[in-house]
């Protein structure tokens, strides 16, 4: 009978530091709340990683920042999101009460990634072999030179050789043009429809073609 007496009164005499131990941690613990802003424009930071660093226990922010988990007083919390630096927020282990709210602000973190080069040949020997036959194109100088060559500007002069007598008429023909918007701002042909559909017309019946030569018998 004293056997069994001992053996109830050491297992309550184990059991009382535990049920105190017990106690002593459910009133350390905290309704740990709050929201996360940018603390720039005060806007709310979606889905940030709120944990216990010495627990990693934790959650997650909704889309409003807004964030809410059972934490001990004075556990290290860490907010993590990406593109902005991590913050650290120890919950004070002098409360009264039972739950705790914070505005955590987090600022802007500039991330400098490593430089990235991708070419389109797998190996350096099909890059040297695309490389040896590229061919360069000209510049806007050789292709101004070449344009300019005797020969481009012989060929355009024989395309718009004109006879005696068109020569005498589009000379009439501008000195009419500067007597007539004299004093005014003449037409820009260039944007005269009738003036392309008339140079078009031309150009079709062959009025810009060599003609050949007249005697002067005839």
């Amino acid at each position: 009978m004293m056997n069994r007496i001992n053996t109830v009164i050491l297992a309550l005499m184990m059991a009382f530091p535990m049920l105190i131990n017990a106690q002593t941690k459910d009133a350390d613990l905290v309704q740990f709340s709050g929201v996360v802003i940018t603390s720039d424009s005060l806007v709310p930071v979606p889905f940030t990683t709120v944990i216990i660093r010495s627990q990693y226990r934790g959650t997650i922010s909704d889309f409003y920042g807004f964030f809410s988990f059972v934490a001990q007083k004075g556990d290290t919390v860490e907010f993590s999101a990406v593109g902005f630096k991590k913050a650290h927020y120890i919950i004070p282990d002098t409360l009264k009460e039972n739950h705790y709210s914070l505005i955590q602000m987090l600022s802007h973190d500039t991330i400098m990634l490593h430089e990235a080069v991708i070419y389109p040949w797998p190996t350096k020997e099909q890059f040297k072999s695309a490389f040896l036959a590229l061919r360069v194109p000209d510049d806007d100088m050789t292709r101004a030179n070449k344009n300019l060559s005797q020969y481009k500007m012989a060929a355009i002069a024989s395309s718009m050789k004109m006879s005696a007598t068109e020569n005498q008429r589009y000379a009439q023909q501008l000195e009419n043009n500067r007597l007539y918007y004299a004093g005014q701002l003449p037409p820009n042909n260039w944007l005269n429809p009738l003036a392309w559909a008339k140079f078009i017309q031309s150009w079709k019946n062959g009025d810009f073609k060599d003609k050949p030569a007249k005697n002067d018998g005839e």
